[in-house]
């Protein structure tokens, strides 16, 4: 028969067994802490954003606010009519075609050169990979002008093949860099069971090499979406008519054509502008970080 003094006594033995949390530290609350209000701090200018889309015009300047104190949806109706009589739609198919386009190319041309140096042997291999490195220290600027003189030659200028036809190329050094390092780290038991078999350089690469660089191609395809997205300076000096305008172009052409009055539709394109990144950026974030965690880092 079980006694109160056998039930205190099993109570206490449970509660002598049972893990004790030990309290934070002070200096990881702080830590934490700090990360909380840094990342406030980086997510303020996309909630100013946000909240500026939707303030009316004479909010914009006069009001340090960062609620409106009106909500205006006409700026976001503004800013879909587009301007120069050419739609948001129309503008957003040209920034696809253009990202779409240096996506194809800079994927399809930096893992062929890489591929090169990598794998394949051949003369000059380092000093032409030492080349090719050093070109990431150039500068866009210093090649511009020799650029433009060559696609003006060419017929090429108020077109898009300036900002699509150089990723066919594989200008790109940073991109290759990237992926040699990643091919660097494959085993070439494969390579050499391929060849057995009777592949030849281009089908081990297409066959076998290719899809064991899946991350390393998938980071190279995010940043250069993002990068030729955002990119205003390039488009700027090679399009002039308005059809063919991008949405950076067009947020330019906005305030010129609708002076100070219009920021609201501004800002609101601003958001149109920022969606299919933020879309692009959220549904490969994990191979973004499976491919940097794979390839760069060895060596």
């Amino acid at each position: 028969m079980t006694t109160a003094t056998d039930t205190d006594a099993k109570a206490d033995t449970s509660a002598a067994t049972a893990p004790v949390r030990a309290p934070l530290a002070p200096r990881r609350v702080a830590l934490h802490l700090g990360a909380l209000a840094a990342l406030l701090v980086m997510l303020y200018p996309l909630a100013w954003l946000l909240a500026t889309s939707l303030k009316p015009a004479d909010e914009v300047i006069a009001s340090l606010d960062l609620l409106p104190g009106s909500l205006e949806w006409s700026n976001y109706s503004t800013a879909l009519d587009g301007v120069n009589d050419v739609s948001v739609w129309r503008l957003l198919g040209n920034s696809l075609l253009i990202a779409g386009g240096a996506v194809v190319g800079n994927v399809l041309s930096c893992s062929l050169a890489a591929y090169a140096f990598a794998r394949l042997r051949f003369r000059f291999r380092g000093p032409l990979f030492a080349f090719m490195i050093a070109t990431i220290m150039l500068p866009h600027h210093a090649v511009l002008i020799p650029q433009y003189i060559i696609f003006n030659q060419l017929g090429m200028v108020n077109t898009y093949w300036p900002l699509i036809l150089p990723k066919f190329l594989a200008t790109d050094a940073f991109f290759v860099f990237l992926i040699v390092q990643f091919m660097r780290g494959l085993p070439r038991e494969l390579e050499e069971a391929a060849r057995i078999d009777g592949c030849g350089p281009f089908r081990s690469f297409f066959l076998v090499i290719l899809p064991l660089t899946r991350p390393a191609l998938i980071t190279t395809a995010i940043f250069t979406f993002i990068w030729t997205w955002n990119d205003f300076f390039t488009q700027l000096i090679y399009l002039f008519s308005p059809e063919k305008f991008t949405l950076t172009l067009a947020l330019r052409s906005f305030v010129d054509a609708s002076s100070t009055s219009a920021f609201g539709p501004m800002f609101a394109m601003s958001v149109i502008a920022l969606l299919p990144i933020v879309l692009f950026f959220l549904a490969f974030q994990r191979f973004l970080v499976e491919g940097m965690a794979n390839s760069g880092i060895k060596g």
